[in-house]
């Protein structure tokens, strides 16, 4: 994909694509440093920064020393771990410990939390730590590391849980916690772009910097950080700078779900995890009341046919409205489902439409009259 994309940055008319590291000199110019060293001073109207982020390393004393693996890292390893030691239990954390676990190592995955995929109900973060559990992969939630050494050819983690101190060994460690911001590199005072605490660039919901001029799209300004997210954001600076429009990431409907585009989400382990919209508690923490509708994956006559039976769905809906508030699916082809129940959100259907609509038979989307069916 990204030698596709290359390719059609390389042949297409009316731009220039230049390799190498910019840096604000003002509001109006760069400074690029290319790969072969040498410095070109560029000057515009308008910049676009989308320069993404990088693994977030923890400041753990001994990591640095001891050694570790990133999201990048670990895909040029060219032996299988025996025993990976995954330092994070989100989405990152979690879809490579599967990976190596079905490649054939021992996984353990370390949580700071209570429960795996903190931004979850509970009930969904436990029916996935069940699942891979099943597989073979340990967790230890509610765990502190203290110390990181590299001893011999192990890597020994020094562990805090609940009142226990405990030492653990493994041959490579996977540090998964989260991502950083690439702006540290872009020199942004000189421009005077405003970041926030954690460095993200901060935008409102046009995607304008506190500066003229300046736009921040994708990963980098803050927001959920997914391909499609920053695809989105280019279709908003388009439409307002080159076709007229007037886009933004805010909705203005009346009751509507969330005032913010939907945006799905998948975790792709298997069986896949998606989700839209609120989860069960966020829709209680916004004062919704709420009706609550769970189907085992085992239901829907396609998981079947599969052999794909792992999983549950389960949707939040509006009383008042019959509006649905938000969906989480925990089962196969789960990302190619969520788009249907995303698409009657946005419409502001009730749930109704996916409970009595004629769905192809046997497909896993007809689980979703199953579904709403139980409300």
């Amino acid at each position: 994909m990204r030698e596709m994309n290359l390719h059609n940055l390389e042949t297409a008319l009316g731009h220039e694509l230049i390799v190498g590291v910019g840096r604000f000199m003002s509001p109006k110019t760069i400074e690029v440093t290319t790969a072969l060293d040498t410095t070109r001073l560029l000057t515009a109207e308008r910049f676009f920064i989308n320069t993404g982020t990088r693994p977030l390393i923890p400041s753990l004393p001994g990591l640095t020393e001891a050694g570790f693996l990133t999201s990048e890292s670990i895909m040029e390893l060219e032996q299988l771990p025996e025993h990976l030691i995954v330092l994070g239990s989100g989405y990152i954390g979690l879809e490579f410990a599967q990976m190596f676990q079905r490649f054939g190592s021992r996984v353990t995955v370390i949580g700071h939390s209570e429960q795996i995929l903190s931004n979850q109900d509970s009930d969904i973060a436990i029916a996935v730590q069940m699942l891979l559990e099943r597989e073979g992969i340990e967790f230890l939630l509610k765990t502190n590391v203290l110390r990181v050494d590299r001893v011999d050819n192990a890597t020994v983690l020094q562990l805090q849980v609940a009142d226990r101190f405990l030492s653990l060994q493994g041959s490579h460690l996977l540090v998964a916690i989260g991502r950083a911001p690439t702006t540290d590199s872009l020199n942004l005072a000189a421009a005077g772009v405003a970041t926030d605490a954690h460095g993200f660039i901060v935008v409102n919901d046009r995607l304008e910097t506190n500066i003229p001029g300046i736009w921040a799209l994708g990963d980098i300004n803050g927001g959920l950080q997914y391909t499609h997210v920053s695809l989105d954001d280019y279709r908003i600076i388009k439409a307002n700078l080159i076709d007229g429009g007037n886009r933004s990431t805010r909705v203005d409907a009346e009751r509507l779900v969330v005032r913010h585009r939907l945006i799905p989400s998948c975790l792709f382990i298997d069986p896949e995890l998606a989700h839209v919209g609120l989860t069960e508690t966020e829709a209680q923490q916004q004062g919704y009341a709420i009706r609550v509708a769970k189907l085992d994956a085992s239901a829907i006559p396609r998981a079947k046919t599969l052999g794909q039976t792992d999983g549950l769905m389960k949707a939040i809906v509006d009383t008042e409205t019959g509006r649905i508030l938000g969906c989480s699916l925990l089962c196969h082809e789960a990302g190619e489902v969520i788009s249907t129940v995303q698409i009657v959100m946005q419409a502001q259907m009730p749930y109704t439409v996916l409970r009595d609509g004629v769905l192809s038979h046997p497909t896993m989307t007809e689980g979703l009259n199953m579904l709403f069916s139980k409300l």
